[in-house]
């Protein structure tokens, strides 16, 4: 079989065989397939799009590329479940639903992915804590998972590796804006993580993948339909990223302000509706509650008691990180050289954001991929992030630049002011939640 059949095939608008995608899969899993080919294959997939037969072997197929986890013979008194989000700008709600879940009985193997696009990558963001192993083996994560209640993690090599590869590939070729390769991508990783039930963020709005409404719906049903053939009870929450989710955006910032939200120091408004409604759901999907009130008042009650920063601290130092890390995060996390507010050219109230461009300019800065291999920059990033609607002026800054020089500053503060519109009148309120959708495996 010739890969360059299957390229042409689909290039126009073929429906490819199962044969044709196991192929794919494979040559992806043993790197027999070079980049530029297995890219003009995801670029033909982005024009013309799969049929739900063809996601749903490509899931599977992606799936199976690697080990497959399984946590029966774990004795675990708690059921096996994770969230995922399709990305935005400043997305930091992993590292809050994950010990808020654990504290409420659920058991959390969370394998994440590395920056994507504009959007930044929660394995890239736990990185930032010193010591702290994101790729450790399938042995210390699995003991992880069942003595602390929760583990982040990044995808190993073991791990869905034919996904693993075709993501960073999609990255980098414009070539992550597909309803089916996003399916296929979040799902093989669940299917291989072992879940019991899985619990889906799906962003809409300018920092998001699906930019509408109909595009997220379609995802999310997507997902959902999709899990369902592999048995995998899925929800989804179709959820605002039309501005940075909380007040910051960076690898080490946004572990910062999470670290603030466990301890209940500070709960940024849109960001704790997030991860409540999602942590809430986690709860119902399971079956460990019914009623979504009370899931939501047991949710809020882990961080309240302090219960979810004693499981995040107790991850952190059983993956190799500081001891009592939620206590003392301020004296870990790395920092940057400089430190500079950005200021609206105009004053008035804060009216619009093109999150897009607010996640390339900390791409700017190093805080995201250029390429596939490019390293990067933890501590670089935004914090103090003015929300749409807050009055911004000379005394009020849309964001506060943390660089690693003043040019990289710069450029970032010109993309950020071409990004933020300015307005004399204060802008309508919009949901930060808006759709829930369930599905029946």
């Amino acid at each position: 079989m010739l890969f360059t059949d299957i390229i042409r095939k689909k290039r126009d608008g073929g429906e490819l065989s199962a044969d044709e995608i196991t192929f794919f899969v494979n040559g992806l899993a043993d790197g027999s397939i070079p980049a530029e080919q297995a890219s003009s294959l995801a670029m033909a997939i982005f024009l013309n799009s799969m049929t739900a037969s063809e996601a749903g072997m490509l899931t599977m197929g992606m799936a199976a590329s690697g080990t497959v986890l399984q946590w029966q013979g774990e004795n675990l008194d708690g059921p096996v479940v994770d969230k995922h989000s399709t990305g935005g700008v400043g997305d930091k709600v992993s590292f809050l639903l994950a010990p808020i879940a654990a504290a409420c009985g659920c058991y959390v193997p969370m394998i994440s992915g590395r920056g994507l696009g504009h959007t930044g990558g929660t394995a890239d963001k736990v990185e930032s804590i010193p010591g702290y192993n994101a790729t450790p083996d399938f042995s210390l994560f699995r003991k992880v998972v069942k003595e602390v209640g929760c583990a982040i993690i990044g995808q190993t090599a073991d791990l869905a590796p034919a996904d693993r590869r075709f993501y960073a590939i999609r990255d980098v070729t414009a070539t992550v804006e597909s309803v089916p390769l996003i399916t296929a991508s979040i799902l093989s990783k669940k299917i291989a993580a072992g879940l019991d039930a899985l619990v889906m963020d799906i962003k809409v709005g300018t920092g998001a993948f699906m930019p509408s409404m109909d595009q997220a719906q379609e995802l999310a049903r997507s997902i959902i339909d999709t899990a369902a053939a592999a048995n995998l009870k899925t929800h989804a929450i179709i959820t605002d990223m039309n501005e940075c989710l909380g007040e910051t955006a960076g690898n080490a910032l946004e572990i910062a302000e999470s670290m603030a939200y466990l301890r209940d120091d500070h709960r940024e408004s849109r960001l704790d509706e997030v991860v409540m409604a999602l942590t809430s759901e986690m709860l119902i999907v399971t079956g460990l509650e019914t009623s979504r009130d009370k899931a939501r008042q047991k949710t809020n009650d882990a961080v309240t008691s302090g219960g979810a920063a004693e499981v995040f601290s107790k991850m952190v130092h059983a993956l190799g990180g500081p001891v009592n890390f939620v206590d003392t995060y301020e004296k870990h996390l790395p920092r940057a050289r400089l430190e500079i507010p950005v200021f609206s050219a105009r004053d008035g109230f804060l009216s619009a954001v093109d999150a897009f461009a607010i996640g390339n300019a900390i791409i700017e800065l190093g805080g995201g991929r250029r390429t596939l291999d490019a390293a990067l920059d933890l501590s670089v990033g935004l914090s103090g992030v003015a929300p749409i609607g807050s009055h911004v002026s000379k005394e009020r800054p849309l964001a506060i630049i943390h660089a690693a020089n003043t040019a990289s500053a710069e450029i970032s503060a010109a993309m950020i002011r071409a990004a933020c519109s300015v307005s004399d009148v204060l802008p309508d309120s919009r949901p930060v939640i808006y759709e829930k959708l369930s599905g029946h495996a």
